[in-house]
């Protein structure tokens, strides 16, 4: 099981600041997140962390990783 925090429009477009589920890479997080065409527009700009280290989608998750779902962020 990991912890999965989203922040601004992708806690907006899935609908929580936090969940919990079983996956075993960061592709697997963005598919269980991408079921709506909008969710799907969002979560694929998306950054990913996974206990605080930049990940792509092949980096395997660990039980009890926490992975930070982080959409594109403007200004400066």
């Amino acid at each position: 099981m990991i912890t999965v925090r989203l922040f601004a429009a992708a806690a907006d477009v899935v609908g929580t600041k936090q969940l919990k589920m079983q996956a075993e890479t960061i592709a697997d997080v963005i598919e269980q997140l991408s079921d709506a065409q909008t969710t799907a527009q969002v979560i694929s700009r998306c950054s990913f962390l996974v206990n605080g280290t930049k990940a792509s989608a092949e980096t395997v998750l660990d039980d009890g990783a926490t992975v930070d779902v982080l959409p594109p962020f403007d200004g400066g």
